[in-house]
């Protein structure tokens, strides 16, 4: 199948949102839409199901929409219940109804095999069963059930006993299982905790049929699509590759159109000059129009768009530090009606914790007891002095009323004037008339700036935060990464966003069915340990029925060097590791150090090698990894 958009383009109420769009999906292509908020991304996808949105574009081409071959395309909206008394069971398998009908007839057929008719029918249809996956779709629907976070009981309750979120889970599934031949994804991860993303990252990887997706998530770009499409100031630019190879590629391309153009420039500059300088001379002037003539043949370049890097900007270099104990926690029970988790914990200054775990098993009540809002069954928490919280709440940055910009910050900070109030909503990109924006109509990542704003202008020391980089787009994600990577106080944070864990985090808490675990390390090193103990439990598994001797021999084989030269390189590898984590702890005390810690510009220089050392950790990581992977295999 081919399905081809060239030089399109869509206003919506008088409003030209996209003005060149150039846009093709291929069978089984793998694609992902990215851009600024507000760039028209949703706007492409929707105008992708109803072609009625596009007119001619502003490019040079003519405007055509090409289809090859017969395919459907559907997206989540398109998806609905058309009777809530229906259980959830019975809605996902609406979209096995083919498969089940096929069943039924197979089922139909084994009672009348008294015939050659039906027993050659029979044998086809199970053929074509088969091929269809037949044996294979109750598995199907039941993983992806368990991985969506519901339960057995779950599958037989009414869809109208469901929540709002719970609902638009149950659409997701069934759009899935539906398996259209063009399947657009709108910000799929949205509301996803970290295992349920990696399975849908398997799930689409696997994918026999085309996708297309809209998202902020790099790490799940990265590891799903091949093709690139870049909405930039209008337009769709295409490039091959993942998310990374997109970043470097649009680069490069940047780099040299203004090359480009910049030479163009001069040339027309020195040829102009040389035809100013000689048209008034007879001997000359042939030789003077020649070089206007030049001019007039060359095509004419435009100066390339600047890459749109325009974000928020903040200053938390004056605030105060806390002692070095920010919070002392212990046994703490925390829960509504029942316990969820408990924990017992110090939080050190200068930390920047990393929470992650499956949804609904208490991290963010933990952040509510840890700010306050909600109090501990039982345990004990204790606040050092000077300690300065900022809590940020992903559910409250999306509640709406009808306050200006302007009223809802100064109804957080009503010390301020006007004047000063503007002027820090300006540094978060609300600048002249938007601070007359009621909330209600902003976006979510608006929304998002605007309690960050409210929150950072105090300069607080200690940060709590759940799910900050929800509704933002990558280039916002990427300067708060920087922000807080740079920050000298302590962050204490829930978060689905794995790159945001993998930066940030130097340390992390583990939220499971079993409780909370405490790693004195990052992301990567987690995922490494957790890798090395699964291979070890696959062959404690594989090997279950073997004496325990010879189970004891394979598990201490497992990662047994295969030959002399990798296990050299391992040593060296590890040995580097070992130092530059012993180089890390001891910058990491140095920024304990009351004369560091008073000191912005010595405190900024330690953070700046720490993060340069981390890059190094992480990469010499990467190299341990790939050299294990050859020894197991």
């Amino acid at each position: 199948m081919k399905y081809k958009i060239t030089n399109g383009s869509v206003t919506l109420d008088g409003n030209t949102i996209l003005e060149e769009i150039n846009f093709e999906i291929n069978s089984n292509d793998k694609i992902g839409i990215v851009g600024r908020n507000g760039a028209g991304k949703t706007t492409l996808l929707n105008s992708l199901i109803d072609n009625d949105m596009l007119e001619e574009g502003i490019g040079e081409d003519k405007f055509n929409i090409t289809k090859i071959g017969k395919f459907n395309i559907s997206c989540l909206k398109q998806i609905d219940f058309e009777d809530e008394e229906t259980t959830m069971l019975d809605e996902l398998l609406k979209s096995f109804k083919d498969m089940i009908d096929m069943e039924n007839k197979i089922n139909d057929l084994s009672n009348k095999l008294d015939n050659e008719t039906n027993i050659k029918k029979y044998t086809e249809l199970q053929e074509q069963f088969k091929l269809l996956g037949g044996y294979s779709y109750k598995k199907e629907y039941e993983v992806m059930i368990h991985k969506f976070g519901f339960s057995e009981d779950d599958k037989h309750k009414k869809i109208n006993e469901f929540s709002g979120g719970q609902k638009t889970k149950i659409a997701f599934m069934k759009l899935l299982l539906s398996k259209p031949d063009v399947l657009l994804l709108d910000e799929p991860t949205n509301h996803l905790d970290i295992e349920t993303i990696e399975w849908l990252e398997d799930y689409l990887k696997a994918y026999k049929k085309s996708v297309v997706i809209v998202s902020h998530d790099r790490m799940f770009l990265d590891n799903i699509v091949s093709i690139i499409y870049d909405i930039d100031y209008g337009k769709t630019y295409r490039y091959v590759g993942n998310y990374s190879k997109f970043e470097i590629l649009k680069e490069e391309k940047y780099n040299k159109e203004l090359k480009d153009y910049e030479y163009q420039q001069k040339e027309i500059k020195r040829l102009t000059e040389i035809y100013e300088r000689f048209r008034s001379k007879p001997t000359k002037a042939k030789m003077a129009l020649s070089k206007l003539r030049q001019i007039e043949r060359m095509d004419i370049l435009e100066k390339p768009n600047k890459i749109d890097l325009n974000t928020f900007k903040t200053n938390l270099d004056e605030m105060e530090p806390s002692v070095k104990k920010v919070v002392e926690i212990k046994d703490l029970v925390i829960g509504y009606d029942k316990p969820l988790q408990t924990i017992t914990l110090d939080i050190m200054r200068g930390k920047k914790i990393g929470i992650i775990g499956k949804n609904g098993i208490g991290k963010s009540t933990f952040l509510k007891t840890l700010n306050g809002i909600i109090d501990p069954i039982d345990g004990y928490l204790s606040y050092g002095l000077r300690v300065k919280p900022g809590y940020f709440d992903q559910t409250l940055a999306m509640e709406s009323n009808d306050n200006t910009v302007l009223q809802e910050f100064m109804s957080y900070h009503p010390e301020l004037t006007e004047g000063v109030s503007r002027s820090a909503l300006g540094s978060f990109l609300f600048k002249g008339d938007d601070v007359f924006k009621e909330i209600n109509v902003l976006s979510g990542g608006e929304k998002v700036r605007l309690e960050l704003c409210k929150i950072l202008y105090d300069k607080p020391n200690f940060l709590i935060l759940d799910e900050p980089t929800n509704h933002m787009d990558i280039v916002g994600k990427q300067h708060l990464e920087e922000i807080l990577s740079n920050y000298i106080g302590t962050v204490i944070f829930v978060s689905h966003d794995r790159y945001l864990v993998k930066k940030l985090a130097d340390e992390l808490l583990v939220f499971t069915d079993e409780g909370v675990e405490y790693y004195q390390y990052g992301y990567d090193e987690y995922l490494r340990i957790q890798k090395n103990k699964k291979i070890e439990q696959e062959e404690l598994e594989k090997n279950k029925d073997k004496p325990k001797k010879e189970i004891k021999e394979v598990v201490l084989n497992v990662n047994k060097v295969n030959t002399y030269e990798l296990k050299k390189d391992l040593k060296k590898i590890e040995n580097e590791i070992i130092n530059l984590e012993v180089k890390i702890k001891k910058m990491n005390d140095e920024l304990f150090k009351e004369d560091v810690y008073n000191d912005y510009t010595k405190s900024t220089e330690i953070n700046n090698k720490i993060n340069k050392s981390k890059e190094e950790l992480e990469k010499l990581n990467s190299k341990w990894e790939e050299i294990m992977n050859q020894l197991i295999l």
